[in-house]
């Protein structure tokens, strides 16, 4: 469709077929061309949604990767239970099905607001591609803490790319000590992933925090996942001074400065959290705090450029996506609000324990209500605030997860809820209408 609309109009030209590159000037004549910036979640469903609204506008991702995968299953990249392949969440073809130019591997170096016109640079070469309406997906990069060596060592990787998985999997199959820094969910998702990895002697996982996963869960649930990882030989520091990194006479890693003394390792896994990738808007007026800051229509404070994703300073897939959707729709014209912005919401499943939080598990004063339940392998927290539940941790059992998280998410007063938390299920907030549907009635 793109190949014959430009021929018709003698404009832009074809870089290759084989992998669907195309660059698409923007135009007054013909179907606007909408540009997207990055190729994950939020820019996925925004191809998606423009697809659907516009059968004849002009789509075109600009994007560093040349695969579409999911980052929380990058881990199963390194255990080799999965390849890049099995970790994309839509089907191999999806731009083609989506009539969607895809210019892969090229880094954005600017975006001229003024000009509509978005710069990168692709096989050594700086290429400009127009835009009538532009969307930043860019999400974010891995955050490098100020750690002396850290930046410049050889076999020290941050877990965030799909480059990373795989230079990860490679090294560890040939190390016998590898250490991580970072106790969160991609410190805990790069040590299952080496735990699957046959030769590795030793794993240290290191963090300033008292526990592991300390933002999601309390000690209680932190401590089942430890204690579960120590049984399989892993050294857990926690409430550590980190210090230096060292090297050897090659640049290579040799060990990390752990409150002191050297702590061995061949392998550097880093996992200290992400910063949004902010440094392409330098320059061109779109206002940024932590992230490109956007209202409710995902709308940045220049005319027709939006923004969606970690990039916006959100961290979690589902808001992503919603936020996709809401700027591909107001791009097309169709008015859509982003009425939900809850994101403390994670899902884990560690060494076969599933887990859900939900809201602020660690309450902030002794005002909050707290609540526990345990039975066997079970078990519950509820943090709840004047009949309001802020807060929930269920660990085993997470069948009934869902009427908690419209709770948190909705903030919905229930009197006497701590008398009752643990007894409430779906029945107590759905009702039936008259044609047979469920429907929430809080």
């Amino acid at each position: 469709m793109i190949d014959k609309l430009k021929n018709i109009l003698g404009i832009g030209k074809k870089a290759d077929t084989s992998t669907n590159e195309i660059e698409v000037p923007a135009s007054k004549i013909g179907p606007k061309t909408y540009v997207i910036i990055g190729a994950s979640a939020a820019g996925v469903d925004a191809v998606k949604t423009l697809r659907k609204l516009d059968k004849n506008v002009n789509i075109v991702v600009i994007s560093k990767d040349e695969n579409i995968y999911s980052r929380c299953m990058l881990h199963h990249v390194i255990s080799e239970h999965r390849t890049v392949e099995g970790i994309n969440f839509v089907d191999a073809d999806f731009m083609e099905k989506n009539n969607a130019a895809w210019i892969k591997k090229a880094t954005v170096t600017s975006i001229d607001t003024e000009n509509k016109a978005v710069k990168y640079e692709k096989d050594g070469k700086t290429e400009e591609q127009k835009y009538d309406k532009l969307l930043i997906a860019s999400g974010a990069n891995a955050a490098i803490p100020p750690i002396k060596n850290i930046r410049e060592g050889k076999n020290i990787y941050p877990l965030r790319n799909i480059e990373d998985a795989i230079a990860i999997r490679e090294k560890a199959k040939h190390c016998k000590k590898v250490a991580i820094i970072g106790g969160g969910l991609v410190g805990i998702d790069a040590l299952s992933g080496l735990l699957e990895i046959d030769g590795i002697e030793e794993i240290s996982i290191m963090m300033m925090e008292n526990r592991i996963l300390d933002k999601q869960l309390d000690e209680k649930a932190a401590s089942v996942y430890a204690d579960k990882f120590k049984a399989k030989g892993v050294n857990i520091i926690t409430s550590c001074n980190i210090g230096e990194v060292f090297l050897d006479e090659e640049g290579n890693v040799s060990g990390v400065n752990v409150n002191g003394e050297k702590l061995d390792c061949e392998l550097l896994i880093v996992s200290t959290g992400v910063k949004p990738n902010i440094a392409l808007i330098e320059g061109s007026g779109i206002e940024a705090g932590r992230g490109i800051i956007i209202n409710d229509k995902c709308e940045t404070n220049v005319k027709d450029v939006y923004a969606a994703g970690d990039v916006t300073g959100t961290g979690i897939w589902p808001l992503a996506t919603k936020q996709g959707i809401v700027a591909a729709s107001n791009m097309a014209g169709v008015e859509k609000f982003l009425t939900d912005r809850f994101e403390f919401k994670n899902t884990m499943n560690f060494m076969g324990i599933p887990t859900v939080s939900l809201g602020f598990t660690t309450p902030a004063d002794d005002s909050y209500d707290v609540v526990t339940y345990e039975y066997g392998d079970t078990y519950k927290k509820a943090v709840i605030k004047d009949d309001v539940l802020t807060g929930f941790i269920v660990q085993g059992d997470i069948s009934y997860a869902g009427p908690y998280a419209q709770l948190v998410k909705n903030k919905v007063k229930v009197e006497n809820l701590a008398e009752k938390v643990f007894d409430l299920g779906y029945s107590d907030f759905f009702s039936i209408k008259e044609d047979g549907q469920f429907e929430w009635n809080v």
